[in-house]
């Protein structure tokens, strides 16, 4: 069988580059995502559908997690790529049991997964059996009795690890959860503990829980927003609409990132004519800072704070809060006045100009909030570094007012609900507890895997089972040549999709691939029409409603997928009313009423026009639920990222043309670049050092204290005004270059932000050397 990496079906000798763009969004933005629509939908699907994207009464965008308006929707409430998400996924393209006749498994396993994506909806359940070179089809009940029964043929439930997409809905996370837990594992990772799970640790520590503490409309209160390593424009497009709405209302916005993005320096919004036609410049000011020295920029941000109230004592640190709300104090104070703001500089690449002018900000504001993103999770001191953003609100009394607070902004639509809905390695004992009273089971309570340490066990044999619900664990994790072979150490690989990716062909020794409905299409269980709820990056939680008719009168919900298994693993005496629960979603919603804190009388909340928000006790009444009962202050030492001597610190990140690993085309035109996706960015300076020129083709090297070498080539350099000794290049082309054990101190996520590497010419071998 396949054994290396996708062949190149992509003719990246058509790539060309052009210079950055210095608008957002626009008419351009609205004409590419109706072309893109049109191309996977025809004209009357597209109409019908995106009339229907984030508005009450329709369905929930299956992109990125940023909320709605709490007021007035506007007839276009979604982004370019949004439109492109749900493209993707009520595309009139399909992948039969004839295309996998057609196709074996060693010929998909050579395609690109922009390639795979492209081939449309998978229709049935498929399976592939020891020795079979094709997947071929298999019916539903078989399929559960093949999961079941390797299951219970396991030594332990230890064995098994399910994973969770962030796109997974409230009620099948918290069945999966239920299904998991009755089975007898806490071994749950999900996308988050790649992502935010940094954000989640330190924010557990400092405020007592690890949600953000603002709301959209915050935002429109504000005087200050700072957005830290955080792409809008691409990631989480309607943030700008966001930005715009608060600078309109007189707010400065400082924009912190390596990378100049184009939706932080200027906006058209499409939904106005002013928009269009003049834009608006969203950040007042832009740090570019060096990868990895955001900690140093919030602790020399601290120091100039204390010396700011040292010049005009009971202006600048909010002493009753303080008093009245916080811990560990005198410690910050003692150990953030001895920061060397020359170190600071040296970290961050900033002048004490930007510095000092961004302290005066912070010192000046009435109402600030931070946001943040992977830019600072995936760094090795990312909890750290997020706890200093916090320090900087505490001093200043930023948590529990109006426009101020934490803003952590998540990618994936539902990631915070399926935490919420129990999707964690480690939920605390009162969950469980609360869990087991419901439906009569005993949950264990050893924590299980994350996804980093699931990597692992698979590696080592010490799992055999992997059940992915949603997502592409291939392309999302790090370091993919031992990924892939972690996973063709199973003996059962099972992935729940929507589409066909790459972790389909990186599989066990028997496979899986179980078709199932997206967030578009009419969930109709026992002839009753069915709703699923989902949560947003500010805590609400509303219903989302699929209308489109499903491509396959094959595809199973998610919901129906966990009951159908849980049947057949349990059988229909167990204590947890699975059947009744796939006919009727209010069922789900009512025990998880009586389960989850905060969402009681769930059913008839839900149902509210903007449903409700959960409850965060921080924001809500300035309670901090931590160890000590107050919101703490942290002391880190000071951390970065130190550029070795003739390499660069790599940072992966993701192209406009795509979300997370979800390839939708090869042109990324805010950053200039047209046909293609291995390049590299490298400031022109560095590239000049190294001996190099632009559009010269190199092999990428990381470099890491276990002595492997870990490599990726034929990338094409190209000159962008990064700092010096930074870089940057796109995922998952780039996950192979991040080690499994490069990981953030506390949260055990991957470090893809600083990602120690060298240059090296490529030579072209060709197919007679």
């Amino acid at each position: 069988m396949h054994r290396h990496g996708p062949t190149e079906d992509i003719d990246e000798s058509a790539l060309t580059v052009t210079a950055p763009k210095e608008q957002a969004a626009g008419v351009t933005a609205v004409a590419v995502a109706l072309k893109r629509s049109v191309e996977e939908m025809g004209v009357v699907r597209t109409a019908r559908t995106l009339a229907r994207l984030n508005q009450v009464n329709g369905f929930d965008c299956p992109g990125c997690a940023w909320p709605e308006p709490s007021g007035h929707r506007r007839p276009a409430e979604f982004c370019e790529n949004g439109a492109k998400a749900v493209a993707e996924e009520a595309t009139l393209r399909t992948v039969t049991p004839e295309f996998f006749a057609t196709h074996s498994v060693d010929e998909l396993a050579g395609k690109s997964g922009y390639w795979l994506g492209q081939q449309g909806r998978l229709t049935h359940p498929m399976v592939l059996r020891p020795g079979d070179t094709h997947y071929s089809p298999i019916a539903w009940d078989e399929a559960n009795r093949l999961i079941a029964d390797q299951l219970r043929a396991l030594s332990s439930p230890d064995e098994a690890v399910f994973y969770t997409s962030g796109r997974t809905a409230n009620e099948t996370a918290f069945l999966y959860q239920l299904l998991v837990r009755s089975y007898g594992t806490n071994n749950l990772p999900d996308c988050s503990n790649m992502c935010h799970e940094s954000s989640g640790a330190a924010l557990i520590s400092s405020i007592g829980i690890g949600k953000g503490s603002v709301s959209i409309d915050d935002f429109g209160k504000a005087d200050l927003i700072i957005v830290a390593g955080q792409n809008p424009g691409t990631n989480h497009p309607r943030m700008l609409s966001a930005l715009a709405d608060a600078k309109a209302n007189g707010a400065k916005v400082i924009a912190v990132n390596p990378l100049p993005e184009t939706g932080l320096l200027g906006f058209r919004d499409p939904q106005t004519v002013r928009g269009v036609t003049t834009g608006v410049a969203i950040a007042d000011d832009f740090l570019q800072i060096r990868l990895g020295g955001d900690m140093a920029l919030f602790q020399g941000l601290g120091k100039l704070l204390f010396e700011a109230e040292d010049s005009a004592p009971g202006t600048v640190i909010d002493r009753a809060f303080v008093d009245a709300h916080c811990a560990g104090f005198a410690d910050y104070e003692r150990h953030t006045r001895a920061v060397d703001l020359d170190v600071v500089q040296a970290a961050t690449g900033l002048s004490m100009v930007e510095l000092e002018r961004t302290a005066r900000l912070l010192a000046e504001s009435r109402s600030t909030i931070i946001c943040w993103a992977m830019g600072l999770t995936q760094q090795a001191h990312g909890v750290a570094t997020i706890e200093e953003a916090t320090n900087l609100l505490l001093l200043r009394g930023m948590i529990g007012k109006p426009g101020a607070g934490v803003c952590p902004v998540r990618g994936h639509s539902n990631v915070q609900g399926d935490r919420t809905m129990g999707i964690w390695e480690k939920m605390p004992d009162t969950f469980l507890d609360a869990l087991d009273r419901e439906f009569g089971i005993t949950s264990p309570r050893e924590h299980g895997w994350d996804t980093v340490n699931s990597i692992r066990a698979m590696r080592d044999g010490r799992a055999k089972v992997f059940f992915g619900m949603g997502g592409n664990f291939v392309s999302a994790t790090p370091d993919t040549e031992v990924t892939e072979a972690a996973l063709r150490n199973c003996e059962l690989t099972v992935q729940v999709s929507t589409k066909l990716n790459r972790s389909h062909v990186v599989h066990g020794r028997t496979a899986l691939i179980l078709p199932t409905l997206g967030r578009t299409d009419k969930d109709v269980q026992d002839g009753t029409k069915q709703q699923v709820s989902v949560e947003d990056s500010m805590s609400m939680v509303h219903l989302s409603t699929g209308r489109l008719e499903p491509v396959s009168d094959q595809l199973r919900s998610e919901v129906a997928i966990v009951c159908e298994l849980a049947l057949a693993l349990f059988g229909a005496d167990h204590p947890v009313p699975w059947a009744r629960y796939q006919r009727d979603y209010d069922k789900i919603r009512d025990a998880i009423a009586r389960v989850v804190p905060g969402c009681s009388d769930y059913n008839t909340r839900v149902r509210q026009r903007n449903g409700f928000v959960l409850p965060h006790p921080p924001r809500d009444s300035r309670e901090f639920r931590t160890s000590t009962g107050r919101a703490n202050f942290a002391v880190n030492p000071l951390t970065w990222v130190p550029v070795p001597e003739g390499k660069l610190i790599l940072q992966t990140l993701r192209s406009h043309d795509q979300y997370n690993t979800t390839i939708y085309g090869l042109d990324d035109r805010y950053r200039g670049v047209h046909g293609g996706r291995r390049v590299v960015l490298v400031n022109q300076q560095d590239i000049a050092e190294f001996g190099f020129a632009d559009g010269d083709l190199v092999d990428l090297v990381s470099e890491w204290t276990d002595g492997v070498e870990r490599r990726v080539q034929g990338f094409r350099v190209v000159a962008y005004p990064t700092p010096r000794g930074n870089a940057a290049a796109y995922y998952p082309e780039t996950n192979p270059l991040v080690p499994l054990d490069h990981v953030a101190a506390r949260s055990n996520t991957p470090v893809s932000k600083a990602v120690p590497i060298r240059l090296e010419r490529h030579v072209h071998v060709g197919a007679g050397s």
